[in-house]
């Protein structure tokens, strides 16, 4: 698993939202969603809430790698992509619960595996 770069981790604690996540069904159809239930795990996985999955929650299943894209509060774009991971308990899903709004459901946590990164087209990672 790779790290964040620095400025990549200080972009994210600067961000807009929603991010945009993006995952691929077995046939390699994108599905593209808002997300504004995210979190920095560490500096090598980003965690989207499910609170409403649908199409994004199929492509998970069916080994779907990911992208996160963001922009910053001074409209720098980043992309993160990586392996997708799905848990419905641990400690990953416990940190979600105590972020995500009461209001949503929070049924699981995708986690994506940083392994390229990208500051618009430039390749960081």
């Amino acid at each position: 698993m790779k790290k964040l770069p620095e400025i990549v981790s200080r972009a994210w604690d600067n961000r807009q939202d929603p991010v945009v996540f993006s995952t691929i069904n077995a046939e390699g159809m994108p599905n593209s969603i808002y997300a504004t239930s995210v979190s920095k795990h560490n500096e090598n996985c980003i965690v989207v809430a499910n609170n409403f999955f649908n199409k994004t929650m199929e492509n998970i299943l069916s080994g779907s790698t990911g992208s996160i894209l963001f922009l910053t509060k001074d409209d720098k774009s980043y992309q993160l992509k990586g392996k997708v991971d799905y848990f419905t308990d641990g400690e990953i899903f416990d940190e979600m619960k105590k972020w995500n709004p009461a209001r949503l459901p929070g049924h699981g946590v995708a986690v994506i595996a940083v392994e390229e990164v990208y500051a618009g087209a430039e390749r960081l990672l």
